[in-house]
This record gives C-alpha cells, structure tokens and sequence, in this order.
C-alpha cells in the first residue's frame, strides 16, 4: 500500500516500499531524499532511487524530469539518470533511437546553457558519453558536428567558415559549447574502457583537435571575450592535452595562455593549464615548439622578483610551477640544445632563485619545496652523457650546485626558539619533512660534487668553533652538521680525510640549545661505522652520548645513536659498558633496551660470574605488582626490546669465534635470554592468572616471546615446551590473536620437532571457540592452521583435532566482511584441500561439506564479497577443481536452485560458467577470468565497462 509521499510541506511523510516506476513516485521520492529529516527515511529513498535509474523506464523519465519548471535537485537527478543509463546501459538502446537521443540531448544541453550549471554539466557528460559508445563507426566527427550544432544559423557550413561568426553565438550558447567540449576528453579519461578500444577512441579524438584548437585560440585572442570565457578556454585546453595531443599543433595556443598570467583574475588557471600542457612527456618531440616559449618563461623572471618582494605567495608559487614543468620535463632535451644552453642556464639560475626564496618554510613560503626534484633530474641527466660531454656540463653547473648547497642549508635553518614555539604542530611537522627532502637533496648531490663537498662543509663547521673572530649563531652550527649527517647516512665515509677533524670538533659544540644537540647527537649515529672501524675515537665522543641520555628532551636522539654504536662497536666498548650500563639503569626507554643487546651480546658469552646479569635483574626485580597494569606492559615491553637485539650466536659469527661442534647444541642453555625467561616464567604465569582476559597483557606477553623466538630461533628449543602449554592456557581460557600468531611463528620454526608441536595441536588447535565472533581471532587462527597444513600437516591425524568443526570454521571466515579475514580464511582452504587426497579424516569432511563450501563460495563471488575479492575466491574454486571429483555435482546441485546465487542470471549462464570452469585445472589466470566475468553478470555489471578489466 502505498504511504504518503514526502514533499517540500510534508517532508517526513514515509516512502513507500514498493511504488509504480512513474515520474510523479521518482519525484516524491527525490523530495523525501531531499528533505525528510530522518535518515532511515532516506535511506529507504536513496535504494529505491537507485533501482529506479537501473530499470528500462529510466530511459523515459529521466527527460521528463529536465522539464524547467521542476526543481534544480529533480533536473540534477534526471541529467545523472540519463547519464548513468548512457554509460552503463547503452546496449539496451535500440539503434534507430541514437539520432534521437542526440537531438534529444543537444536541445536540452541548449535550453540549459545558463544553468543550473550542475544540471548543464551533467548533461554535457552525457552526451560525452553517448560520443564514447558512437565514435568512430556512427559517429566519426563527433567535435565537429558539435560545434555546428551550437550555430543554428548555418547548419549546413563547414566548420572553418563559421569562426567568424563565434563571438556572434549567444555568451551562455559559448559556455555550453566550451562546457562541453572540455567534458569530452574527461569522460574519455575516466571510463573503463578495453585497451583496443581505448587506443581507437584516443586516435580519433586526437584528430578532432584540430577543430577544437583554432576556435580556442581566438576565443582566448578576442578583444570581445569575457575573462569567463577565458577561462573555460583555457581549462578546455587542459583537458585536451590529456589526450596527448601534439605540442606541435598546439604550442602558439599554450604561448596565448602566457598572456592571462598578468591578469589576477586568470592567473592561477592559466598556470594550470600551461603546467598541464609542458609537463606532458610526448613533449620532448617538439624540440622547437620548447625552445619557441622558453623565452616566455625567461621573461616571468620580473613578475616573479616584484611577487617575492611583495610578499604575494600565491604568483611566486605558480611562475615558479612554471619553471619546474619546463625544466624539470624536458631538462634532457634543453641541455642538448646547444645553441640555447645560455638560455637553459638561465631558466636554471631562475629556478635557484625559487629554492632560495626567503621565509622559513611553510610558514613564510611555500615554493621552495617545488624546485627539489628538480635538481635531482637535472644531475642525473648531466650525469648521463658520455664522459667527454659530461665534463662540459660539470664546468658549467657544478658551481651552481655548490652555490644550491649553500642555499639548501641556509633553508634548513631554524627559526628562534621563540618564534619556533609559536608555529603550530602541523607546520613544525611540514618543516620536519622539508628538511627530511633537503637531506636527500644533499646525499645526492654529493654524487656530482664529491669530496670537495665535505672539505666546504669542514671547512666552515672549523671556522665557526676554532675562529674567536667569529660568532656564528647556534642555527649556522645545526644547519652545517645537519649537512654532515645528511651525506654520511648513506656513503662510505672511511675515505673521506675531514671525518677525523670533525670527531674531533664535535666536543667544541656548545649543546645548550636542544635542536642543536639533537643534531649532534644524530650527526654521531651517523658516524657509527666510521667509528667502528678507528674505535680509538670513541674515548672522546661517547661521553657526549651518555651526557645526552641525561636530559629527556634529547632522550630520542641519544638513546638512537647509543643503539646504533652498540650496534656497530660493540666489539670495542669493554671500557664503556659499565658507563653505559649505569646510566642505562636510571632509564625506563624501551629503545635504550635494544642498545644494551647490542653490548651485551658482545659481552654475555664471555663475562664471568654472569655480570651481564645486573640489567635483567634491574628489570624483572622491578616488575610491579599484578595489580598494576601498564607498568607491567611497560616492563614487559622493555624486555622485548632488549631481546630483539640480544644474541650472543650472532656475535660469535661476527667475531670469527670457533666454536667447536660438540657445543653447539648445549650452547643454547648458556644463552642470557633463556636463562632469563626460565627465571621469569613462574612470574609471568603469576601475571596471567590475574590478566588473563587483558588484551593489552596478553599481547605484550606473546610479543615478550615472539621477540625472543625471532632472535633465538632453534636456540629457543628448551622453552617451546612450556611456552606451548602457556599458549594452550591462554587460548582455551580466552581466545586471542597474539596467541595464535605466536603459535603460528612456533610451528614456523619447531615444525620438525613433533614433542614440541603436540603441546600446540592439542590446547590450541583443537578449539574453534570464538573464531565466528572476533575476525581478528579468525583471521589468526586460520593463518595458523595454514601454517600448519604448509609444515606439519601430520598434526592432521591428531584424534582429538575436531575437523568438521575446523573446516566449518573456514567456511564462517570466508563469510566474514573484513577481507584480511576472508584472505586468511582462503589460503587456509588452498592448503587444506590438496591435503584431502592423502588424509582419510580430511577427505571424510571435504565429502559431507564440500557442497556447504561451494555455496558459499558462489554467494560471495555473486555479490557477497567486495568485487576486488573475486579473484581470491577462485583459487578455492580452482583448487576444489584439482582435488575433489565431486566439484561437477556440488555445482549442479548448489546452482540449479531458483534465483541462486543471483537473480539476474540465466540457467545458460549457470551452465556455461560451470562448464568452463571444470574444464580448467591449471590455468590460475583464465579461472580467474571466469570467476570475475560470472561475478559480474550475477552484480548486474556485465557491459559496464569492469568487464573490460
């Protein structure tokens, strides 16, 4: 029965849930879409809306919803449908009604050439549309029959004669004429289109360009032309020139829109559109037309200065777009140029003038940023021709990169610590990247300037500290080390001959401001290498670090730079430990953990009376309370670090040690991290007992172990039998992901160790528990059993291992919506299901509920699933292919039930999918393909265009 509809006076009156496909029920329906306040309301609306543009009637009332007299929002709707129904549907329109539907769509583009402009646009994309499905065979000049239409006057005129009469054609006839042809190219861009017809399509409106450019050009040229008009011209332009059509044809127009620069109005679209048009590759073929406008972007270097000098962001960002899109597209190609290089190096010398910009970015400018990528093209272009060429633009550019360096560090300087403060978090944040790019912009150019960089840089930082002539401010110091760091991150500094001077000016440094310590602390880090291999430095540079872990504001920066000498020098720091291991005891940083592994790994297999021991008894003595929480997760999470790093086998290796073979397998006993987790077990099973349905205590539990798993591997041996059990408690008591994910790395590693994995098979992968409830437990859990099935699938013929109730479990997280859970769920069932043949139980339960996993797997790819999933689901497909004979009949069975898995699917369809697809057991891609276009016709979307994909 049908309720009220809602209207602009009623407007919470209740849609209907069935109603006659009528334009008076589309309009009502849109008014409760609109206006009803409740949004169960609209919702109802919006689903009926949608199947009412999907239907055949869709065609016809769509147009009487363009009538003037309805609302914008109704006029908006019908424009959309007709859109919709276009470029999706357009199969369904017979061909004899194409020639009417195109007047049909002309005369209205025409009665709405001024407006509403969202219902004119939307029409424009239809016809765009409607182009795309007619070119090339019933429609091979689609442009051209366009711009005569917009001309009644002379219908029968060819379309050059008729350009005198342009500026004649009606202001809001002009607009729609220019709305639509910009569309065009846009529609093109965005359908789903197969490459073959793709390429045709590209071809043939590349060739209409040459009605649409001389028409732009004198719009843009003309006297009479509005700045509205101008613009859309210009966007117009933009949106050929995705098509990749020719520079050649098309650079005088490009060299017009060099005019609009000068007038405010136009100006941010004029960039935009000359950036478009000289940042297209295909460019690089019209070395003339190039070389024919760089005087054109020589001669914005004025405008640029007067809108640094002014202040004006918004100009000096766009010339300098300019300048980048010229230079950086086509750097190759203009170096080559030699009758031009003055001209190059000038357009180069400007875009320095753009990195050096003054301001503190971004707070001040926002430009500089713009021109980085451009001096990493441009070197590796010079530094790609041969050697003999090579060396003439080195003479010419090395000494403008020299000058870039100095710029660069310049830019990197902080503000005040005053004015700093003042910034918000997000600029400080956009300046921490800022200097991030700079960094790399340095490391790289150090390629092309070599050692003489470092020398500079050396040579400076020197002056600074040793000259009492000068006072250089703390931010001079920061920049020049940061240029330090920034190069020895990634380069071999054992050659370099001012590395010693530098440790040694280092301790000179002043570190009272703390973006300056900072600096130096990490400037350390980065010497780490170096240092490892001269150790005799360390005496005067590590104390700097250890006074670093003093202060919290630096506690980030030091405790980085002490992981990494640890790290690297591990071997040589028997002076420092005990210095390291005091300090370290006054902190609670989970990362200073990670530097003590590094020591005492170097240490713990040789120390006697296990002195190595006062770190763990600092941290276990201090584990608080079970009824304290986080301090626990705290502790626990310590511990973890420290293990991560805390390997004794590994600096065995690294120190050349012979270890003889007889000692091997007890050396694993003597390991620290097993002697400290069996001390800690009793403990840990005390917090668990009160923590057990904690989330958070868990997790940081399994991460302690899977910490020192990692790190021991087989080492680990002596602890998997009681790690099992504690796992088996957690599990049983309170499903939990950490849990099996730990299980899962167990299996990894003790797969061949049956004893160990019998502790996992029966108190954990006997119980499905909770697994439907919790995707993230389901997700883990099946990745576990595939875990298994890949290494130990023998576990499978465990009695007590319910596998009808495993395989059911499979079949609920494949119906799960979170995808990392189907994913999970589906390489369960590919590894599983080659198992069935060899594996009497797991046969058994393929037989009785293979059907069950057919159907769902239908469901899903039917529309059940996201569409980017279909593909995953055939590989369960294709694997029931492969190993079960009673996929054809489960097939049959599941999909000869009405309406299954979708409505809008034949009984030929259903037969002829079922028949290619058993006719494939080992071509992945082509099982694929069937899956997907089958998907496709049971979501209703065969001939959209996704079928082309």
């Amino acid at each position: 029965t049908a309720m009220e509809p809602s209207t602009p006076d009623n407007p919470s009156a209740k849609s209907p849930v069935e109603l006659e496909l009528s334009v008076e029920n589309v309009e009502s329906t849109l008014y409760q879409l609109y206006f009803d306040p409740t949004m169960e309301h609209k919702n109802v609306a919006q689903k009926w809306l949608t199947q009412a543009q999907a239907s055949a009637q869709a065609w016809h009332f769509c147009w009487a919803l363009l009538s003037q007299d309805k609302l914008p929002e109704v006029q908006f709707f019908g424009a959309s449908t007709l859109h919709m129904k276009i470029s999706r549907h357009w199969s369904d329109l017979p061909t004899d009604q194409h020639e009417n539907l195109r007047e049909q769509l002309l005369t209205h583009i025409l009665s709405f050439s001024s407006g509403p402009k969202m219902v004119l646009t939307r029409l424009c994309v239809s016809m765009a549309s409607m182009a795309l499905n007619l070119i090339p065979q019933a429609w091979p000049r689609p442009v051209a029959d366009m711009v005569r239409a917009f001309q009644p006057q002379k219908p029968t005129s060819e379309v050059g004669s008729d350009m005198e009469t342009l500026q004649q054609r009606p202001h809001a006839h002009c607009l729609a004429l220019l709305e639509l042809l910009t569309v065009l190219p846009e529609e093109f861009q965005s359908s789903r289109l197969a490459q073959t017809r793709r390429t045709q399509l590209r071809e043939v409106l590349a060739k209409e360009w040459i009605v649409v450019c001389p028409m732009l050009r004198q719009l843009l040229q003309s006297q009479d032309s509005s700045n509205q008009v101008k613009e859309k011209v210009m966007r117009c332009l933009s949106s050929w020139v995705g098509l990749n059509v020719p520079l050649g044809e098309s650079h005088e127009l490009v060299e017009d829109c060099f005019g609009a620069l000068s007038d405010a109005e136009l100006f941010d679209t004029a960039v935009e559109t000359i950036v478009n048009a000289i940042s297209q590759p295909d460019c690089q073929r019209y070395v003339d037309a190039l070389v024919s406008m760089m005087p054109l972007v020589l001669g914005l270097h004025e405008q640029l200065k007067t809108a640094v000098q002014d202040g004006d962001m918004e100009t000096s960002h766009g010339i300098c777009r300019i300048a980048v899109a010229m230079g950086e597209t086509h750097s190759r190609v203009l170096l080559e140029q030699v009758d031009h290089w003055q001209e190059y190096l000038t357009l180069v010398n400007m875009i320095l003038y753009c990195t050096n910009i003054p301001g503190y970015y971004p707070v001040c400018e926002t430009t500089s940023s713009l021109t980085l990528t451009f001096w990493y093209t441009l070197q590796d272009d010079i530094l790609s021709f041969e050697e003999e060429k090579q060396a003439i633009y080195l003479q010419i550019y090395r000494p403008i990169y020299f000058s870039l360096v100095d710029v660069l560090l310049q830019k990197s300087h902080y503000p005040s610590e005053e004015e700093y403060n003042s910034w918000s978090s997000d600029d400080k944040e956009q300046f921490r990247i800022y200097r991030v790019d700079i960094s790399d912009t340095l490391m790289y150019v150090y390629e092309m300037l070599g050692a003489e960089l470092l020398s500079n840089l050396y040579g400076r930082l020197g002056t600074q500290l040793l000259d009492p002539q000068q006072s250089a401010i703390w931010q001079d110091t920061e920049a020049l080390l940061f240029g330090f760091q920034s190069i020895a991150e990634t380069i071999d500094m054992n050659y370099s001959d001012v590395i010693p001077g530098l440790i040694g000016l280092i301790p000179r440094i002043n570190i009272g401001n703390i973006m300056l310590a900072d600096t130096v602390m990490y400037t350390i880090g980065s010497l780490a290498e170096w240092l490892a291999d001269h150790p005799v430095m360390l005496g005067g540079i590590l104390p700097m670090v250890l006074q670093g872990l003093a202060k919290e504001e630096l506690s980030v920066s030091s405790v980085s730079t002490l992981k990494r000498i640890c790290r690297e020098c591990r071997l040589d720091l028997g002076p420092f430990a005990q210095d390291i291991l005091s300090v370290s005891q006054s902190s609670q940083c989970m990362w200073l953990m990670q530097a003590l592994g590094f020591l005492l790994s170097a240490f713990g297999c040789r120390c006697k009376n296990n002195k190595h021991e006062i770190i763990y008894i600092y941290i276990y003595t201090n584990l608080p309370a079970i009824a304290n929480k986080q301090p626990i997760v705290h502790i626990l999470g310590m511990l973890s670090s420290l293990f991560t790093t805390l390997d004794i086998k590994r600096q065995s290796e690294d120190s050349d040690e012979v270890v003889p073979a007889r000692t091997v397998s007890t050396q694993s006993t003597e390991n620290p991290v097993v002697v400290v987790l069996q001390q800690l077990f009793t403990l840990i099973q005390t917090i668990l007992s009160k923590w057990l349905h904690d989330s958070e205590v868990v997790e940081a539990v399994c991460g302690l172990f899977d910490k020192s798993v990692r790190t021991l591997l087989h080492d680990f041996g002596p602890l998997v039998a009681q790690l099992c059990d504690m796992l088996g408690q957690i599990y049983t008591a309170y499903p939990q992901a950490p849990a099996l994910d730990l299980a899962r790395q167990m299996v990894h590693i003790f797969a061949g160790e049956g004893q160990h994995m019998l502790f996992v098979a029966l108190k954990v992968l006997t119980s499905a528990a909770g697994v439907q409830d919790h995707p993230d437990i389901a997700e883990s859990f099946m990745h576990l059993h595939a875990q298994i099935l890949k290494r130990k699938p023998d576990l499978y013929l465990c009695e007590q291992l319910d596998k009808k109730a495993l395989f059911y479990c499979g079949i609920l997280s494949l119906k799960c919506p979170e995808t990392p859970t189907v994913k999970a769920a589906i390489l369960f069932f590919t590894e599983l299901l080659p198992r069935c043949k060899d594996m009497t139980a797991l046969g058994e339960v393929l037989q009785s509920d293979g059907k069950l996993l057919t159907e769902t797997v239908l469901q899903a790819v039917a529309g059940g699933c996201p569409q980017s999933l279909t593909e995953h689901y055939s590989e369960v497909l294709l694997s029931l292919n492969r190993h079960s004979t009673s996929l054809p009949q489960w097939l049959k069975e599941t999909l000869q039930t009405p309406g299954f898995p979708a409505a809008q699917v034949s009984e030929e369809q259903k037969h002829s999918f079922t028949q290619q697809l058993l006719r494939e057991q080992t071509n992945k891609r082509r099982v694929k393909d069937i899956v997907r276009e089958f998907s496709l016709l049971c979501r209703g979307l065969q001939g959209s265009g996704y079928s082309d994909y």
